[in-house]
């Protein structure tokens, strides 16, 4: 499962891949206890084990679940021609 996180005043993007074994609901009430308190850090650990930190007052967004997949960048062509 991957999770996007959409920073304050830049433009990018900050994405961890969490493994395809993470709970979304787990990954949900993480995200709501770091940025209920403002002013604590978002840290995540991705499946390689490498820790992310976000300060909680940065954070712009977050989406849970997102695939690489979903991403389309260019054009389409229909399947029914």
């Amino acid at each position: 499962m991957d999770v996007r996180i959409g920073v304050t005043d830049t433009p990018k993007e900050i994405e961890v891949d969490l493994g395809e074994g993470a709970d979304a609901d787990a990954v949900a009430r993480q995200v709501e206890e770091a940025l209920g308190v403002g002013t604590g850090v978002l840290w995540m650990t991705d499946r390689r084990g490498r820790r992310v930190g976000v300060p909680a007052a940065k954070v712009a967004y977050v989406e849970i679940g997102v695939s690489h997949d979903s991403r389309q960048v260019g054009f389409g062509v229909a399947a029914n021609r």
